[in-house]
């Protein structure tokens, strides 16, 4: 019994990528169960007795999304306590965590962030949730006062959406390499200090 339920839970969690990288490269509305199948190299039957519809499947995935990306920016929270020098390396390390995740599965990324109708809420979830951590980062005193968290969440998103789209997802650059970007940009703006009368 045991080891039928071990091969139906990977029969579902293959199914379920499966579905995820069709729902990715075609769309909604092209994906046919068909090929999710094909991909996942089992039956439609195997489909059925695991989801009752396409629908339902993608409606998982964006969940599955929708969860995962809520918690790693719940995550990425500073926590109070570090000095001037250890916040640089802490942004650091809260931002990669968000491209992380971001970059763990890009199909599920690219059905949740940009594919799915439920992507515009998810998105406003997620920078309520940067908000909050931004209202509490500020209120330990790591950045300005009268800095707009509203604002600022909303700006932090949209970079990170479009970078993760044109520069993650491809394969340009690391988690590593544009949380460091990221936070440099925020940090630092883009003037250059040295040449500042």
């Amino acid at each position: 019994m045991r080891k039928q339920g071990a091969i139906g839970k990977e029969s579902r969690l293959r199914l379920l990528e499966a579905a995820a990288e069709e729902f990715a490269l075609s769309g909604f509305y092209q994906t046919k169960i068909s090929s999710i199948v094909a991909r996942a190299g089992l039956t439609q039957p195997a489909f059925y007795l695991y989801f009752e519809s396409k629908e339902a499947a993608f409606a998982e995935l964006v969940a599955d999304f929708r969860n995962g990306l809520s918690q790693a920016v719940r995550d990425s929270h500073i926590g109070p306590g570090k000095n001037r020098e250890d916040l640089k390396e802490a942004v650091v390390a809260s931002l990669e965590q968000i491209y992380r995740f971001l970059g763990r599965n890009p199909a599920l990324t690219r059905i949740g962030l940009y594919l799915s109708p439920e992507s515009v809420g998810i998105k406003a979830e997620i920078a309520g949730l940067m908000e909050q951590n931004l209202i509490e980062e500020q209120q330990a005193g790591y950045y300005r006062q009268d800095l707009d968290a509203i604002f600022f969440a909303e700006c932090l998103l949209a970079i990170i959406e479009r970078l993760t789209l044109i520069k993650l997802l491809p394969g340009h650059e690391t988690p590593s390499q544009l949380a460091r970007q990221t936070q440099d940009l925020f940090f630092y703006g883009i003037l250059d200090m040295q040449q500042r009368s």
